[in-house]
């Protein structure tokens, strides 16, 4: 006969002893107002008891034994992830995922097309329709002038923090001395057994430039195979900014002040505007900064400058990334699944200048597919140096975390680390001071 839980004794509220840890050392634990619950399961019953502040725990006990507390079991959660991997690294044989499943997108195509039935047939919204998105015009002035104050604020940061790049193989590391890690894959690399040959880099190398083709119009006809060379390369980010609303001189682009008239499935004319006034000096226009030589970058002159110039740097980094993030939720862009080739525009260029793997099945046609923020702005991960100022070894590699360089190269001069980060610049996990208190480690 099961025994009735309403006669046992409340359990106490579990107190920190000095043989045992501090409970106040887990993180997320709360107490709030004192409670016990009892939750039935199959064999079992969970209490949940709360007392006082900074303490929760989560009690599985046989059900037979609720009021024995020496029976217990203590399970402590933690909502915030104190370490986490890098983003996988896809292999150049292995196409690259979808954001969003074909069997979920088809779904999504069958709902719409169900709610469709029997309704008026809705306008197109902006941008499909040629028309501006208004509230995005300021978010790409901001994501512009952010990215060139990102660009100018690297190009003195540099002079103080400094960046070594690997002279055979990509790989950068912000640092007076290179890694000892032996991960290198150029040229001669198996002579030198992987080891890097560290050597100066420039601004690119941290803060990669992802181009892709300017569009004119971006409604118009895709850009076939021949033109490839006619038409001109700009940064992606650049090209982004331009068709959500920021006029460059160098760069034309058509702006439509009626929406499209569709004909067809693909086929469509403009409307005649002949009829409107004459165009208004546009209200969201702002200045635009420019990106200055490297003759004319100044270092920084004292310690709290040097600070100062590393947080506005941090900032510059997430206001380009966030606002890119709104822009390609209203703007679309694209990258071939296959290689990092990437396109601002309702649908991709005919280009066939893929050579990915397999490359010839496909004639060197770009398998199209929704970008992602990193496919427009990728984070180049570095290692992270310890606080200690220590040089990393090779033998406690596992030991180390990474982070985008821009992030590393603003901690280094200064900036605090931001929470978004902690989790792959494993700060919680503490580095051996040796290979044997590391061969100790389970």
């Amino acid at each position: 006969m099961r025994t009735s839980t309403a006669t046992c004794a409340i359990l106490p509220p579990p107190t920190c002893s000095s043989r045992s840890l501090p409970l106040r050392s887990f993180i997320g634990l709360r107490w709030s107002a004192p409670r016990f619950q009892v939750r039935e399961r199959a064999g079992a019953s969970v209490a949940v008891v709360n007392g006082k502040p900074g303490c929760s725990f989560r009690l599985g006990v046989p059900t037979l034994n609720v009021c024995q507390s020496r029976q217990r079991s203590v399970v402590i959660r933690n909502e915030h992830a104190q370490n986490a991997d890098l983003p996988r690294k896809y292999s150049k044989r292995e196409k690259k995922p979808f954001p969003i499943p074909v069997l979920e997108l088809r779904r999504r195509a069958k709902e719409r097309m169900k709610a469709a039935q029997g309704k008026p047939k809705q306008p197109m919204p902006p941008p499909k329709n040629g028309m501006l998105v208004r509230r995005l015009i300021p978010v790409a002035y901001k994501v512009y002038n952010a990215r060139i104050l990102l660009i100018n604020n690297l190009k003195r940061l540099m002079k103080v923090v400094p960046v070594k790049g690997c002279k055979y193989c990509s790989e950068i590391h912000v640092g007076s001395v290179g890694h000892p890690f032996r991960t290198c894959r150029g040229m001669s690399s198996d002579q030198r057994r992987g080891e890097h040959d560290w050597g100066s880099t420039l601004v690119e190398a941290v803060f990669l430039p992802v181009e892709a083709y300017h569009l004119e119009d971006r409604l118009g006809n895709r850009i076939p195979h021949d033109q490839r060379f006619t038409v001109p390369r700009i940064p992606a980010l650049v090209e982004l900014c331009i068709q959500a609303g920021v006029d460059l001189p160098e760069y034309p682009t058509k702006r439509r002040r009626k929406p499209i008239i569709k004909i067809g499935r693909k086929e469509f004319v403009d409307a005649n505007e002949d009829d409107l006034p004459e165009p208004e000096p546009d209200r969201f226009r702002q200045p635009l900064l420019e990106e200055l030589r490297y003759d004319e970058i100044i270092a920084p002159s004292s310690p709290e400058e040097t600070v100062a110039l590393a947080e506005e740097t941090l900032e510059a980094w997430e206001a380009v990334r966030d606002g890119a993030l709104k822009l390609m939720k209203g703007y679309a862009v694209r990258v071939c699944g296959y290689c990092p080739e990437v396109h601002v525009g309702p649908t991709g260029h005919k280009a066939r200048n893929c050579g990915a793997f397999k490359h010839q099945q496909r004639n060197g046609q770009h398998g199209w597919q929704a970008a992602v923020l990193d496919d427009l702005i990728p984070p180049r991960y570095v290692w992270h140096m310890p606080e200690s100022g220590e040089e990393l070894q090779r033998e406690l590699k596992t030991f180390y975390g990474q982070a985008p360089a821009v992030v590393e190269m603003c901690i280094q001069g200064g900036a605090k680390v931001p929470e978004k980060y902690k989790a792959t610049m494993r700060l919680d996990i503490g580095i051996p001071s040796s290979l044997k208190e590391a061969e100790m480690v389970v």
